[in-house]
């Protein structure tokens, strides 16, 4: 299973979707478009997981997808 993840960087201004938390996929200006894309991709290679943190860097919300 995938793991994929939003995160934000060192000062919350930019906004990463990561797979297996390595090298950001994408970067976007907003929280909101992060967990949109991350949604789709995680949702498009099923079986996988998705974990959104915060700017505090903890986490808010964990999905999977079978």
């Amino acid at each position: 299973m995938k793991e994929y993840t939003v995160r934000p960087n060192k000062d919350a201004d930019e906004w990463f979707v990561k797979i297996e938390d390595v090298a950001p996929e994408t970067s976007f200006d907003k929280m909101d478009q992060a967990i949109e894309e991350a949604e789709k991709i995680a949702g498009d290679n099923r079986p996988s997981r998705l974990i959104i943190y915060n700017h505090m860097h903890e986490i808010v919300d964990e999905k999977t997808y079978k």
